[in-house]
């Protein structure tokens, strides 16, 4: 019992301290891990079910979930530089600026693990909505456009 609650304290520090660092956007990347966790070890159940399990094809699914979180490391560190940049530059401009990428690549990344989900879930015999998925395709292209239209500046000639 001892260690249930051991647990739960340092689960409850660790949700309190990127809430005091990260606000809204700790909850978004804790999303981000939880469905991570959730896509990997889904993907891992099916691959037993079949009797297709393999050590080499859960590395590649892990290296992939770190090139996922080093991509939103790298994205936090252009926000940060951005940051810090406009912050000192000699004029004042009519914004001000936090975070853009990081947020954004944490939110494409939660849509592809939640669309990998689904597919799982399908692949599980669940039935899903159709209109579930076309909601969840229709969101990714809407976060896709909006980072494009944010960094071409709204021209369509990139």
């Amino acid at each position: 019992m001892e260690n249930i609650n051991q647990f739960k304290l340092a689960l409850a520090a660790c949700a309190a301290a990127l809430t005091t660092l990260w606000g809204w956007f700790g909850w978004v990347v804790i999303a981000l891990v939880f469905l991570m966790a959730v896509d990997y070890i889904c993907g891992s159940v099916i691959a037993m079910r079949d009797h297709a399990w393999s050590s080499a094809t859960a590395r590649t699914g892990i290296w992939h979930k770190c090139g996922c979180v080093l991509a939103v490391l790298i994205a936090g560190m252009a926000d940060l530089l951005l940051g810090v940049i406009l912050g000192n530059l000699p004029v004042t401009l009519p914004f001000e600026y936090s975070v853009f990428f990081c947020p954004m690549v944490v939110v494409w990344y939660i849509l592809t693990e939640m669309g990998s989900i689904l597919e799982h879930a399908v692949n599980m015999g669940a039935p899903v909505p159709a209109f579930f998925r076309k909601a969840l395709a229709i969101t990714m292209a809407a976060v896709n456009e909006a980072g494009e239209h944010l960094v071409d500046g709204g021209t369509d000639d990139a």
